[in-house]
C-alpha cells in the first residue's frame, strides 16, 4: 500500500489545545471507571479518586486521558448506555473543568460518544472501528473530533493476518470518511489483543511499520495485555517492563500515540526513544 501523509502538520485536533505528534510520542493515560476492568477495575470508580488519578497521570507525563466506562476484557459484562454514561460523563465533566487536558472516551456506543464529547471529550476511541454502531462515524463527523479506529473482528477468521487487518482498517476508514469525518481526524489502532492469538499479537508487533506506513497516525495499546503476561509469566500489575518493551518497539516502527496504565515509566521511555530517534528532526535537551 502506497504511503501518503494525510495531515502534513502531524497534529491531533484536540481541545483545549491541539497536540503535535511530530516532535514527540503522545502518551495516553488509561482511566477505567469500571468495577471489572482486567487490570484496575474498581480502583477509580468515585469522582474524587478518578480526578486524583488523572491528575497524577498528567503530572507523570500523560498528554491525553482515556476514560472508559465498560470493560473490554474477555468475558466482561455488557453495560447499558445509561449505565456507561452515568460512569463516564461526570468524570469527563470534572476533569475538563478542573484539569483542562485533552480527554478521549473509550466507547463503541454512538450515544455515549455523543454525550461524552458534549461533556468535554475531544477524541472518540472505538474498539470496533466504527463498525459496531452505525451512528458512531456520524457522531465524530458532526462534532469534528478525532476518532480512533481500532482493528477488531467478531471472530478470528483470517486468510492472511496482516493484509486482512489492513483491509479491515481501510473499511473502517471508508465508513468514517463517507460519514463526513475529515481524514486528518482519523487515527488507526492495530488492536493488539482483540481477535488475535498470542502468536498473532507478536506477529503484528513485529510488523507495526505496515500500519504506520498507511499515512494516518497510529495508536498502540499494548498495556499490561495477556500476551505480555504469557511471555513474562506475570500478572497484569507486574507487566510495566513488558509494556515498555512493546512501546519502545512501537515508537521505533512509527507509532505516534501509546495508551498505557504505567504512565510515569512509559513516558520516560517514550521521551528517551524520541531523543534517540531524533523525532521531528530536533535534538532534545
Amino acid at each position: 500500500m502506497a504511503q501518503h501523509t494525510i495531515d502534513q502538520t502531524q497534529v491531533i485536533h484536540t481541545k483545549p489545545s491541539a497536540l503535535s505528534y511530530k516532535e514527540k510520542t503522545l502518551v495516553m493515560g488509561i482511566l477505567n471507571v469500571t468495577p471489572d476492568s482486567f487490570s484496575d477495575g474498581g480502583k477509580y470508580d468515585s469522582l474524587d479518586k478518578a480526578l486524583l488519578h488523572a491528575e497524577e497521570m498528567i503530572n507523570d507525563g500523560a498528554h491525553i486521558i482515556d476514560i472508559g466506562g465498560e470493560s473490554t476484557r474477555p468475558g466482561a459484562e455488557c453495560v447499558s448506555e445509561d449505565e456507561e454514561m452515568s460512569r463516564v460523563i461526570p468524570v469527563i465533566e470534572r476533569i475538563t473543568k478542573e484539569l483542562g487536558v485533552p480527554i478521549s472516551v473509550d466507547t463503541y456506543k454512538a450515544s455515549v460518544a455523543d454525550e461524552a464529547v458534549k461533556a468535554g471529550a475531544s477524541i472518540i476511541n472505538d474498539i470496533w472501528g466504527a463498525k459496531h454502531d452505525p451512528k458512531m462515524a456520524s457522531v465524530a463527523a458532526e462534532h469534528h473530533v478525532p476518532i480512533v479506529l481500532m482493528h477488531n473482528r467478531p471472530e478470528r477468521n483470517y486468510n492472511d493476518l496482516l493484509p486482512d487487518m489492513l483491509t479491515d482498517l481501510m473499511e473502517s476508514v471508508k465508513i468514517a470518511v463517507e460519514a463526513g469525518v475529515d481524514e486528518k481526524n482519523i487515527i488507526l489502532d492495530p488492536g493488539i489483543g482483540f481477535a488475535k492469538t498470542y502468536h498473532d499479537n507478536l506477529a503484528v508487533m513485529n510488523k507495526l511499520e505496515i500500519f504506520s506506513g498507511v499515512g494516518y497516525p497510529v495508536l498502540l495499546a499494548t498495556s499490561r495485555k495477556r500476551f505480555i503476561g504469557r511471555v513474562l509469566d506475570l500478572p497484569p500489575e507486574e507487566r510495566a517492563e513488558g509494556t515498555g518493551a512493546t512501546v519502545c518497539l512501537g515508537i521505533q516502527k512509527g507509532c505516534d500515540i501509546v495508551r498505557v496504565h504505567d504512565v510515569k515509566q512509559i513516558a520516560r521511555m517514550a521521551k528517551m526513544m524520541d531523543a534517540m530517534l531524533n523525532k521531528g528532526g530536533v535534538h532534545h535537551g
